[in-house]
């Protein structure tokens, strides 16, 4: 069974930065492509950012170029180094894992989902 589990959330002043984790387990990591959603009460469930299964291809969302997607293999983590952040940047973030190559950018294209992490920046 795959399990993937986020941390690294919390309040944060607005300009100051985060980083956030996924630790995936049950299944070879680097089979899967990784991406980062958010959402924000009373909101969609929006796309951040993915890459591929190797790191050699990332994908984002045109409001997180102050975001840095990563991934190390061999730790079964994901990472979202977070800069620069904004009010708006506030929503409960959540890791995703999909098998495939295709770096999506649509929440239905994955298959297992953490519980998320709050990230609040206050103004």
């Amino acid at each position: 069974q795959v399990q993937l589990v986020e941390s690294g959330g919390g309040l944060v002043q607005a300009g100051g930065s985060l980083r956030l984790s996924c630790a995936v387990s049950g299944r070879t990591f680097s089979s899967f492509v990784m991406g980062w959603f958010r959402q924000a009460p009373g909101k969609e469930r929006e796309f951040v950012a993915a890459i591929s299964g190797s790191g050699s291809s990332t994908r984002y969302a045109d409001s997180v170029g102050r975001f840095t997607i990563s991934r190390d293999n061999a730790k079964n983590t994901l990472y979202l180094q977070m800069n620069s952040l904004k009010p708006e940047d506030t929503a409960v973030y959540h890791c995703a894992a999909k098998g495939g190559v295709v770096v999506a950018d649509i929440s239905s294209q994955y298959v297992y989902w953490g519980q998320g992490t709050q990230v609040t920046v206050s103004s």
